[in-house]
């Protein structure tokens, strides 16, 4: 027989699941360990006693004709004996005979109910337990489920939910002693406003879902990370449940199958159990081995069968009225959403999502169980709960020493804060007023508040990546002090929509992709509202110059544009911008000085870097630009240098570097002011000696020539304090390097030069550090030379 106890595994689940268990599936949990002991008691009645005694019957003249087993008890009386002989074969085996009898007649007569009864109940008892716990067991819902109990667990058990709600009821509480009024949204009836639990609460002995104040503690570190990763587990868990609904119909499923089974067991119950009966005839032909044909048996067991099966039914009954409750709980509700409207007024936390599919039937059940569950599991989905996590987290882990250790210089000489992948600002940013620029890079969903007013030294603003949200006070601020403002993204949700009221920037540095036309158009249109911008770079694909610009012509100065290989037409727009001072067109396919640049009467700087620049004829049309000074037309293609250059008489720097020219024309030492000349990466084999004109040439570039010797009016250039002429083909250097005594970088690396002239020496300005040259070739120098430049 198997023990009560090997069946208890089909009724034990973990005891953790006891949440999904609502009252009914707990009742009828009771009702199937009821109707379990009845079965497994009639089994074990079944095995150990008799079933059945049979005794002779009334010997009939027609052995065809049945007996009637009650009549004959009742014409016998215990007093009389009969007197009757006994016909047939006389032996020893009595015993064995009515054995043999017993079975035989337990076998035909017994009606098939009454034999297999307790087997029926227990057969139907287990069948109920497995639908009432199936998906417990089945793989494509245990795993949900499993995982939802844990994280409900933890996030009831969370210190961050008491502290969460801790922080709601004080607010809550602050706003009430300042306005004497409650917030908007709640009542006054709420436990949470009032101070202690409502009248429901207290009438149904449930906690107050706010704990008190007093009671709330600072989360350490290891509580902290631990309330982050549930974040992230409860946000997984919902994309994960949320999207499916096998777990409502499988308890939907098997609800119904018990239904069903209910119906069909108080069916033929109800019809069979009538057939229980303690006195019954029996009929075998073995009137040879017996001597008797009729039988009256009794069945022992027939009237405990009888109130066990009467019992068993009404069992069945329960349980199936539960079912039948169950039915009606699943399909008049709707149980595919879940609503924390009552958890976002009672809590205050008001961005709490609704929940929908297995999510929110979970719920529903968890609430049947206890409803504080829920309440207290709705924490770990508001965003607002996860940001005051993240901040807390932040606040531990950044200091206001450890933010003031990362303060640096950047290039515009400003005390800067860079900051990067942080998921929030800590506060501590806001402790440090000395910051002058702030850096924040790749990081999402970033939010200045109003702290942001603290720092009362910013003027550059830098979003790297990195989408920002203004308070208002902040947006207020930073209208008033923000100077520059460096904004880099990758699509129109990363722009700041915020960058066209920073009325008062003066420079503005946009770089990302403006593939598509509605997002060029709206953030390139949205310039014109910057009415103090002196300084725009904008490093994205731009087609021409935005039309929008024309209305920043009265103040823009600098004008950078990086296309990064976009083909760029150079408009009529560009001659309105009167007052630009420095043009960059950096990558844009550009093959032709564009004409529209001798319009810039203001123009001081020119940069063309990295285009296809081959011919510059039209550098004669820069004459106009009378302020020139700097010409950067570096790495391009250009093969020669246009004679006319000698009409940029106002030109102090000139970058041809990383080109194709082979000749200098000695036209070009006719702009006498030149400071700055780089030819250097390019094809030329000889300098013209026109070059001494240059009096004011402070940095003289040729490396990465072919330049077999330098001129001797090189060394005429008194003002020269570098000259690079590594990598080329000299033989010798001229000892007139000593009439350069303001030379304070030598370049010699690289080429066949054999000794050192001693009139090194004689440059005073150059020390070890500014002579490139080979080992070997310094220890050419004289020894008292070589210690000089080494000791200084």
């Amino acid at each position: 027989m198997i023990p009560l106890t090997e069946l208890k595994q089909f009724a034990d689940q973990q005891p953790a699941f006891r949440v999904l268990k609502p009252w009914w599936d707990v009742f009828t949990e009771y009702i199937c360990v009821a109707m379990l002991m009845i079965g497994v008691f009639g089994c074990t009645l079944q095995v150990t006693q008799d079933k059945i005694i049979c005794l002779p019957g009334p010997v009939s003249t027609h052995s065809l004709i049945p007996i009637n087993c009650s009549e004959f008890m009742l014409q016998v009386k215990p007093s009389e004996s009969s007197t009757q002989e006994l016909n047939g074969v006389k032996t020893n085996l009595d015993l064995q005979q009515y054995s043999f009898i017993n079975q035989i007649c337990y076998e035909k007569a017994l009606h098939w109910y009454v034999k297999y009864f307790p087997y029926l109940v227990l057969v139907h008892t287990l069948t109920f337990m497995i639908c009432g716990s199936f998906w417990f067991k089945f793989p494509g819902t245990s795993s949900k489920i499993e995982h939802f109990v844990s994280i409900l667990a933890k996030c009831f058990d969370s210190p961050w939910t008491t502290r969460a709600l801790s922080e709601v009821s004080g607010e809550k509480a602050g706003q009430r002693d300042q306005s004497g009024n409650l917030p908007a949204g709640f009542s006054s009836g709420s436990g949470a406003e009032s101070g202690g639990p409502s009248e429901e609460q207290a009438g149904s002995g449930e906690p107050p879902l706010v704990a008190d104040k007093g009671s709330e503690s600072t989360l350490d570190k290891q509580e902290g990370e631990q309330a982050k990763a549930l974040f992230e587990k409860v946000k997984k868990f919902r994309l994960h449940v949320e999207d499916s609904d096998i777990l409502y119909f499988m308890y939907i499923g098997q609800t119904i199958v018990r239904v069903i089974k209910f119906i069909l067991i108080i069916l033929y119950h109800a019809l069979l159990v009538l057939n229980i009966h303690v006195v019954v005839p029996c009929t075998v032909n073995i009137e040879d081995v017996t001597g008797y044909r009729h039988f009256c048996c009794n069945h022992t067991k027939a009237h405990l069968f009888f109130k066990l099966a009467i019992c068993y039914i009404c069992f069945v009954c329960g349980y199936g009225c539960t079912c039948l409750y169950t039915l009606y709980w699943l399909f008049y509700r709707p149980l595919k959403e879940y609503s924390f409207e009552y958890v976002r007024q009672e809590s205050g936390i008001s961005d709490i999502p609704d929940v929908r599919n297995d999510f929110a039937f979970m719920l529903h059940l968890t609430d049947q169980y206890d409803a504080l569950y829920s309440k207290r599991f709705a924490v770990f989905l508001s965003e607002v709960s996860e940001n005051k996590l993240m901040q807390l987290n932040l606040d531990r882990e950044w200091s206001t020493e450890k933010l003031r250790q990362r303060l640096q210089r950047n290039l515009a000489h400003r005390l800067e804060l860079h900051l990067l992948m942080v998921p929030a600002l800590p506060a501590a940013t806001f402790h440090l007023t000395e910051i002058q620029a702030l850096k924040l890079e790749l990081s999402a969903d970033l939010e200045l508040p109003p702290a942001t007013t603290q720092l009362i030294h910013l003027q550059e603003l830098s979003l790297l990546n990195c989408p920002v949200r203004l308070h208002q006070a902040a947006l207020d601020f930073l209208k008033e002090n923000l100077k520059v403002l460096q904004v880099r993204f990758d699509s129109l949700q990363e722009f700041p929509l915020w960058v066209p009221s920073m009325e008062n920037v003066e420079e503005l540095s946009l770089t990302g992709s403006l593939t598509q036309e509605g997002a060029k158009c709206f953030i390139l249109d949205s310039l014109c509202e910057l009415h103090h911008l002196k300084t725009l770079y904008l490093k994205s694909n731009v087609a021409k110059i935005p039309p929008c610009l024309a209305d920043l012509s009265s103040h823009l100065q600098k004008l950078s544009i990086h296309n990064d290989g976009t083909k760029f037409m150079a408009s009529n727009i560009l001659k309105k911008l009167l007052q630009l001072r420095v043009l960059e067109l950096v990558q844009c396919e550009l093959e032709r000085i564009p004409h529209t640049v001798s319009s810039l009467v203001n123009l001081e700087e020119l940069n063309l870097k990295e285009n296809h620049l081959r011919s510059i004829e039209e550098i004669l049309c820069l004459q106009h630009c009378q302020k020139l000074t700097c010409l950067k037309l570096w790495y391009n293609h250009i093969i020669y240098i246009p004679e006319h250059i000698k009409k940029l008489s106002s030109l102090e720097c000139l970058y041809l570097n990383n080109n194709q020219i082979e000749d200098i024309p000695p036209q070009l030492f006719l702009c006498n002011k030149l400071r700055h000349l780089d030819l250097s990466h390019n094809r030329i084999r000889s300098i013209p000696p026109e070059i001494g004109v240059l009096q004011n040439l402070h940095h003289f570039s040729v490396s990465h020539n072919s330049i077999e010797s330098l001129p001797n009016e090189l060394f005429f250039c008194k003002k020269l304090k570098a000259l690079k002429v590594a990598h080329n083909d000299l033989i010798a250097l001229s000892p007139r390097i000593a009439g350069l005594p303001l030379l304070a970088r030598l370049e010699l690396k690289g080429n066949h030069l054999e000794v050192l002239p001693p009139e090194v020496g004689q440059c005073t300005s150059l020390k070890l550090g500014g002579l490139i040259v080979e080992e070997s070739l310094f220890q050419t120098l004289p020894s008292d030379i070589r210690e000089t430049m080494e000791g200084d």
